[in-house]
C-alpha cells in the first residue's frame, strides 16, 4: 500500500474517531480540531512527497495527537501540579495552554480548571467569576461536555458557599445532581447539601436563652 495513502487514512480515521468522542462527551463537533487534523495530515504528506521519504505511521500519530490535543495535555499536567499544591505553576501552565489558541471546548475546560485552582488558592470570588463565565459561554453556544459542566457547577457551588451565598450554592449543587447523577460531582454535591442540612438542624435545635 502506498505509504502516503496510509498516512492519509490514519489522519482521516484520527479526525473521525476523536470527533465522535467529542460528540459522546456532548461537546459537539470542533471545526478547529478537524481543520488542524486535516492540515497536519496534508502538510506531512506533502513534505514526504517532496522529499521522497516514507513517514512512519506511529510517529505521525503521536505528532498529530500532541499538536491537536496540546491544550488538554497541558490541563492534565496542570491538574497534577495543582493536586500537589503547586498552584502557581498550575496557573502558568493553564495560561500557556490558553495562549496556544485552543478550540472552544478546550478553552472552556481550561477556564474550569483555572477556577478550580483559584478555589484551591482560597480566591472564591475569582473562582466564581471564571465558573460563571464558562456557564454563560456554554449556554450561549455549547462546547462544554456534561462531565466538565458538572465539575464547573459543583465547584461554583463551593465558591458560593465559601462566600456565604448559600441559596445560590444550593441551586448549583442541585443542578449537578440533575444533569449528571452518576458522577462523583453529584455525590459530592449531595454530601455538601446534607452537611448544610445538618448544620441548619443543629442551629434550629439549639436551646433558647432566657429566664425560666
Amino acid at each position: 500500500m502506498n505509504p502516503h495513502l496510509i498516512i492519509l487514512t490514519i489522519g482521516i480515521f484520527y479526525t473521525l474517531i476523536f470527533g465522535a468522542l467529542s460528540l459522546l462527551r456532548r461537546e459537539g463537533l470542533s471545526t478547529q480540531f478537524a481543520i488542524e487534523s486535516v492540515v497536519i495530515t496534508i502538510v506531512v504528506i506533502g513534505i514526504a512527497w517532496l522529499t521522497s521519504t516514507a513517514v512512519d505511521p506511529l510517529p505521525f500519530l503521536i505528532f498529530i495527537y500532541l499538536v491537536t490535543m496540546r491544550g488538554r495535555l497541558l490541563v492534565d499536567l496542570a491538574n497534577a501540579l495543582s493536586s500537589r499544591g503547586r498552584q502557581r505553576d498550575a496557573i502558568k501552565l493553564l495560561q500557556w495552554a490558553m495562549s496556544l489558541l485552543p478550540d472552544r471546548s478546550t478553552r472552556l475546560v481550561i477556564q474550569v480548571n483555572m477556577g478550580i485552582v483559584q478555589l484551591r488558592r482560597k480566591n472564591p470570588a475569582s473562582a466564581q467569576a471564571l465558573f460563571e463565565e464558562v456557564l454563560r459561554e456554554m449556554e450561549a453556544g455549547g462546547g462544554l461536555g456534561i462531565k466538565y459542566e458538572a465539575a464547573c457547577r459543583y465547584n461554583l457551588g463551593k465558591a458560593l458557599m465559601r462566600q456565604g451565598k448559600e441559596p445560590e450554592a444550593v441551586r448549583q449543587f442541585n443542578e449537578v445532581m440533575v444533569i449528571y447523577p452518576s458522577s462523583i460531582y453529584s455525590k459530592a454535591a449531595g454530601m455538601a447539601l446534607e452537611e448544610r442540612r445538618s448544620r441548619t438542624r443543629g442551629k434550629t435545635d439549639e436551646p433558647l436563652n432566657g429566664s425560666s
